[in-house]
């Protein structure tokens, strides 16, 4: 039986990608926390989330699976898309695609 022998530069190469992997996670993880954490301060100015108001890529967040975030609709007045709009306008402002021709409160299913 022989023994392979590891190298202290194998060591030093392994224990360095271990602690970048845990570096990268945990700065992933605190990420998440702290974006969780902010507040909503757009609702805190009289401001409310309207979906399917939008046009293609003028989303301010929220466009379904797959996306990031703001400015990635991919059509207009997509229903899981939505803009900030002054509260209390979002059911009087059209929506083509929505169920009552109108913005919603809540994402939908385009018809």
């Amino acid at each position: 039986m022989s023994k392979s022998k590891i190298s202290q530069s194998e060591i030093t190469e392994t224990n360095t990608s271990r602690t970048m992997t845990a570096a990268a996670m945990a700065l992933a993880l605190g990420s998440a926390i702290s974006i969780a954490a902010v507040p909503d301060v757009a609702h805190a100015e009289g401001m409310e989330k309207c979906y399917g108001v939008s046009l293609a890529g003028k989303n301010d967040c929220a466009a379904g699976p797959g996306t990031t975030c703001a400015g990635t609709s991919t059509i207009d007045y997509q229903g899981n898309a939505w803009t900030l709009v002054p509260k209390g306008t979002c059911e009087e402002t059209a929506s083509p695609t929505s169920p009552t021709g109108f913005g919603q409160l809540e994402a939908f299913e385009e018809k």
